[in-house]
């Protein structure tokens, strides 16, 4: 037998489910069977899946694996198709699917611009998105009391913070929204995906052109400037993919980090009082704790090695797909200690790699963590009795193996405390 073979037959295979019934569970059953299992994908398609924490930082820094997708010998030989549930999440063009200097001179031109002085300077801007937000919420009340926070507070807080970085218009941002959730999903038709695809790109040119009318202090606007000035820097493919990375993931995953965040606090009184009690690195250690505890992206697909590696005793051929799995690693007991399955924001910050590990580290992470502080302290201070309006089990998960969260998360308000404005 080959090593292929070997490693092919001496590995447990896992159906991933990809409506995301239970991030957790099947978390759970995969570090179960070992530190690396062999998964089947949508579609019947296979790859492997890491589940140790040390062992996925190393491997996503390893220089024998890469991250372009046409390395991926199952794409290569046509055996996926365009209309592939996953298409979207995968056959993309921009620097999370680039490799040394492609993926540096990509990163670079996002880098210059969203530096840590202008994260920084959202600051007034996020303060005043969201205190906006929290005066609106009795408003959205359904008759039974309760309003839907995912819809109305968690949703808009990055939405509106991405779109204005990035430039896209007011009028377009609703369908924005519509197609970063279609590509998170995993049980879409075939014409779904092939229609987002098309629409995202429309979208993304008629972005380009806006800002190119009127240019603005933006990340499109700025990108345009740097192509004049340097005309080979990005091409056209690369300009509409960089847009569309920072969208998307600059959306996706701080919308499910502040959903996440407040279904744990409300789920789990004694760190809600801690919580309540503490100061900004208090809440830094919520926004930590809910990154490593419920991951936003519970799976992703990481790596496609450049020649046979290694891991743990098992041979993953060249070529072959390797999937991150943030909600088995986040509860790794070996790393994280055997109550890692607790969610104890006094926990020492051992660290996690919910924003990925090495030179492809998520570039809005900074971000990220400055909305999810703000928004967090700032919602629990204007209602203070807030509560779940369904039973924790009720909570219906995003229909999607990638994001991890829930469609909707329904709470009562209570009584606003009018100090806390």
């Amino acid at each position: 037998m080959t090593a292929q073979d070997v490693s092919a037959h001496q590995v447990p295979l896992v159906r991933l489910d990809p409506t995301g019934s239970d991030h957790h569970g099947e978390a759970a059953r995969l570090r179960e069977l070992g530190p690396v299992v062999r998964i089947e994908l949508p579609g019947g398609v296979h790859a492997w899946a890491v589940t140790h924490h040390q062992l996925l930082a190393d491997l996503v820094a390893d220089p024998r694996v890469s991250k372009d997708w046409h390395r991926w010998n199952a794409i290569r030989d046509g055996e996926i198709a365009d209309d592939w549930p996953l298409t979207g999440m995968v056959k993309v063009t921009n620097m999370v699917t680039a490799d040394g200097a492609e993926h540096h001179r990509l990163r670079r031109l996002v880098t210059k611009t969203l530096t840590p002085q202008r994260v920084q300077a959202l600051r007034p801007r996020i303060v005043e998105i969201t205190e906006g937000l929290l005066d609106a919420l009795p408003g959205h009340a359904l008759p039974d009391g309760s309003v839907d926070l995912r819809h109305h507070f968690a949703y808009p807080v990055p939405m509106q913070v991405i779109c204005e970085l990035v430039g896209v218009p007011e009028h377009e941002r609703d369908e924005m929204r519509a197609l970063v959730d279609s590509i998170f999903r995993t049980d879409t038709t075939p014409e779904e995906v092939l229609n987002t695809q098309r629409d995202i790109y429309l979208l993304l040119d008629r972005v380009v052109e806006a800002r190119r009318k009127e240019p603005g202090d933006d990340l499109t606007s700025a990108l345009i400037a740097a192509r004049e000035e340097e005309p080979d820097t990005l091409s056209d493919d690369e300009l509409l993919g960089t847009l569309w990375v920072m969208v998307a993931a600059g959306h996706e995953t701080t919308l499910s980090l502040l959903a996440n965040a407040v279904r744990a606090l409300l789920t789990h009184p004694e760190q809600r009082a801690l919580a309540l009690g503490g100061d900004a690195a208090v809440w830094s250690a919520v926004v930590e704790e809910t990154l490593r505890w419920d991951a936003p992206i519970g799976n992703f697909l990481a790596r496609y090695p450049l020649e046979d590696i290694e891991i743990a005793g098992v041979t993953i051929p060249a070529g072959e797909a390797i999937l991150a799995p943030y909600s088995a690693v986040g509860r790794d007991s070996g790393q994280h200690g055997p109550d890692a399955h607790r969610f104890d924001i006094t926990r020492a910050q051992a660290r996690h790699l919910s924003f990925g590990h090495g030179p492809h580290v998520c570039v809005g992470a900074p971000l990220a963590r400055l909305e999810a502080n703000i928004a967090l302290p700032a919602l629990f201070a204007r209602y203070p009795d807030l509560a779940l309006a369904v039973d924790p089990g009720d909570l219906v998960p995003v229909p999607s193996m990638f994001s991890n969260s829930v469609q909707a998360l329904p709470v009562h308000l209570g009584t606003p405390n009018s100090d806390g404005a």
